[in-house]
């Protein structure tokens, strides 16, 4: 089965010699946008590239606000500190994730806690944590949540976007709600993947996107920070560009600050990605409708979007019958030019978060043993 799986990428990507994971698709002005960006001299934040690329991810999300930030992690951090968290609160995350997840919490000298993840949604296993939420947590007298063992206040919970297909964020929400935590979305992902016809991040506090050269679309390195929170937009913009306070001459700053913006040059690309974002969309989409299609007539399962959502299908992904399974794959498909990648290990097994709070990781744990990811560039 490996060998017609092979055939069948290869076929789809015109049979090249290597078919990586997924690369970027520039179709539209970027080449003209970058001209006009240096020819104006503007190439660092100060650029009107920058607010124009913030103005079409807020009509396209449908956000009040919208941030550029030069990655995603970096905009992650941000919503976090804006968020509240501080030193020795602790955050609730997926456990199968991406390690910038993680250590955007490390960053505020918080603690993550692992939740396991829902093998059917990938994201975070709301019955598990709702379960965690109401026999070792409590409510004190200041109103917030604090998990009974540690001691810790639980300031925030991470709703992480898996390959970009939305998770039941607004159970997620009703659930944070009732024990007073902020949620934060992680919606790195899955620009352009909607849950009940509304753009992932725009359910909780703020959410953030990432505009990576591997994602959907790109900047080359980027994200943005989207919000409804007129007050939080205020704060992301000040503490990203230094805290600095406005003034025609004077170097005044009123708090640690962050050098957090994303540049005019990025700026103009991300404007020109845009413009073709739907139809990358459409073409990633119709992509993993023949995955699917190929898939149906074997014994692997390909990953497609749940009940109520909407997903770009950043990446495709498969699943194996168990990690044997897996590993083969992974061994034959690179072995044959076909770039494959296994789901991140669990965050709880990396050094640095080894000595972390975690709940039974039973499903996370499934995913990992099984979960491919396939190439997924679009086809324009």
């Amino acid at each position: 089965m490996h060998r017609e799986t092979i055939e069948f990428i290869k076929k789809q990507f015109g049979h090249k010699d290597f078919i990586p994971l997924h690369e970027p698709v520039f179709a539209g002005n970027e080449k003209k946008y970058l001209n006009e960006c240096i020819d104006s001299t503007y190439v660092s934040y100060v650029g009107k590239f920058v607010r124009e690329f913030e103005i079409k991810v807020q009509e396209y999300t449908g956000a009040k606000f919208a941030i550029a930030t030069s990655n995603g992690t970096v905009a992650l951090h941000s919503a976090l500190i804006i968020a509240g968290v501080k030193k020795d609160d602790e955050v609730l995350i997926p456990a199968l994730t991406f390690v910038a997840t993680a250590n955007a919490v490390a960053y505020c000298h918080a603690h993550p806690v692992f939740v396991d993840n829902n093998v059917k949604t990938l994201g975070i296993d709301i019955a598990k944590l709702r379960n965690f939420l109401e026999t070792k947590t409590e409510i004190r007298n200041d109103g917030y949540c604090y998990n009974i063992s540690s001691g810790r206040r639980i300031m925030a919970v991470i709703a992480m976007h898996t390959f970009g297909h939305p998770v039941e964020i607004d159970e997620l929400k009703l659930l944070a709600d009732e024990f007073n935590i902020t949620v934060i979305e992680d919606a790195a992902e899955s620009v352009g993947s909607r849950y009940k016809d509304k753009h992932t991040g725009t359910f909780g506090k703020m959410g953030i996107l990432s505009f990576n050269g591997n994602k959907t679309i790109t900047t080359g390195g980027g994200g943005m920070i989207i919000t409804d929170d007129e007050d939080a937009a205020i704060r992301a913009r000040h503490i990203t560009t230094t805290a600095k306070v406005p003034h025609r001459w004077e170097f005044v700053h009123d708090e640690v600050g962050y050098n957090y913006r994303m540049s005019n040059i990025s700026a103009a690309i991300g404007v020109a990605q845009m413009e073709i974002l739907e139809s990358v969309i459409k073409s990633k989409r119709e992509l993993a409708e023949q995955y699917r299609e190929f898939f149906e007539n074997t014994d692997i399962d390909f990953y497609t979007e749940g009940e109520n959502c909407f997903s770009n299908y950043w990446l495709n992904i498969i699943l194996l019958k168990d990690r044997k399974s897996r590993d083969s794959f992974l061994q034959y498909s690179n072995d044959n030019g076909v770039m494959t990648r296994p789901a991140w290990n669990l965050l709880n097994k990396l050094t640095m978060y080894s000595e972390c709070e975690k709940m039974d990781l039973e499903g996370a744990q499934w995913l990992e043993d099984r979960i491919v990811s396939i190439p997924s560039s679009p086809r324009l």
